[in-house]
Formats: C-alpha cells, sequence, structure tokens
C-alpha cells in the first residue's frame, strides 16, 4: 500500500506526462523531463516508479480508476438495476479518459509484449474488482471471480470499441457496451444454473 505521499507525487508526475504522450509517446525519458515540469527531480521520478515505465502504466490505471470513483460520487449505485451500475461505472472510466485517448492507446501497445500480458490481465481485472465493489458486491464465492472475470473481457472490448468511437457523445461505445453487457448477463446466467446443478 502506497503512503498518501508518493501517491500525490505519482499523480502529479503522471498528470504532468499525460498531456505529452500525444507529442512524445511514453517513455521514461518522457517521465523523467514530465517529473521535472511537476517540480520534482529525475531521481524522484525513479524512486516513486521503481518499476520504470510498468510502474508508470500500472499507476495510470489506478489513477484512472480513482477518477471514475470521483465521477461516480454522486450517484447511488443502489438506485440503479446491477447492468445499469455497470453500464454507468464502465462508461464514467471512459469519460474520465477521452481527453487522452492517445495515451489509453500507447499503453495498450505497450501491455501487448507476451512478458507484459499477465500483469495487464491483473490491472484490467483490478479496474472491474473496484467497480463491482462499487455497484455493491461483496460476494466471496466462485460468484466473484465469475463477475470480475466476465467484466475483464467486457472493459477490454469495449476500450477498443471506444478507442475507434469517433460518434459524438460515445455512442457507437454505448451501443457496443449494451450489446456486451447482455451478452454477459445471459452467459452468467448459465453459469450460475451449470455451477447450480453440479453442486446438486
Amino acid at each position: 500500500m502506497l503512503n498518501d505521499e508518493t501517491l500525490k507525487i505519482q499523480d502529479e508526475i503522471l498528470e504532468a506526462a499525460l498531456p505529452n504522450v500525444v507529442f512524445d509517446g511514453w517513455s521514461w525519458e518522457m517521465i523523467c523531463a514530465s517529473a521535472v515540469e511537476a517540480g520534482h527531480s529525475e531521481n524522484v521520478a525513479r524512486g516513486v516508479f521503481p518499476e520504470k515505465m510498468v510502474g508508470v502504466m500500472d499507476h495510470f490505471a489506478d489513477w484512472a480508476d480513482r477518477q471514475m470513483l470521483m465521477a461516480l460520487q454522486d450517484i447511488n449505485p443502489e438506485d440503479l438495476r446491477i447492468r445499469d451500475r455497470i453500464r454507468v461505472a464502465v462508461l464514467a472510466r471512459f469519460e474520465v479518459l477521452n481527453s487522452y485517448k492517445d495515451a489509453v492507446d500507447q499503453s495498450l501497445h505497450f501491455w501487448i509484449w507476451p512478458t507484459r500480458k499477465l500483469r495487464a490481465a491483473k490491472i484490467t481485472w483490478r479496474t472491474a474488482d473496484v467497480i463491482w465493489n462499487w455497484a455493491g458486491d461483496d460476494a466471496r464465492d466462485y460468484n466473484r471471480y465469475t463477475k470480475r472475470g466476465l467484466l475483464s473481457g467486457v472493459i477490454a472490448s469495449t476500450t477498443i470499441a471506444w478507442l475507434n468511437d469517433a460518434s459524438t457523445n460515445m455512442d457507437k461505445t454505448k451501443s457496443f457496451l449494451d450489446r456486451r453487457i447482455e451478452n454477459v448477463m445471459k452467459l452468467g446466467k448459465v453459469i450460475h444454473s451449470v455451477q447450480s446443478k453440479a453442486s446438486l
């Protein structure tokens, strides 16, 4: 668990870096320059991101999760159906990231390397966990992992649709997400039915 000061410095460096990605791409040199821009030294950047770019990319996803929760703070999930809670949360995350599509796109290219795919999957699962926790799911049995696994797939596929969405108000993304959620809801019911029968 990071202390508040480390998290604050990481956020400051990341937020200084995000506008630079479109011009310079994600690189450790750019992060060091952004650290200086944010009022820190290159040594501080190395101190708060000991894994260098892997740590930066991981933190970018965590930052997006926290920004998403801030955007959701005035919404009571209990006022919504389960599927609508998931929809609202996923869309809130895309809205947070809308100004940083290039950064997201380039981060996907970073994570696609075979040696990084497992870490990328864990990060996506973490986002799914954050969303389900906000939605009020506190399951501790197999349902917990099933729900988060299915939502991880939704997040991954909808991210690609969002990156290619040039429509106003993310109309294409919303339609794609609605279809994916509907498919997952049906699949979840089938899985639950099979698991219930298996336990008889």
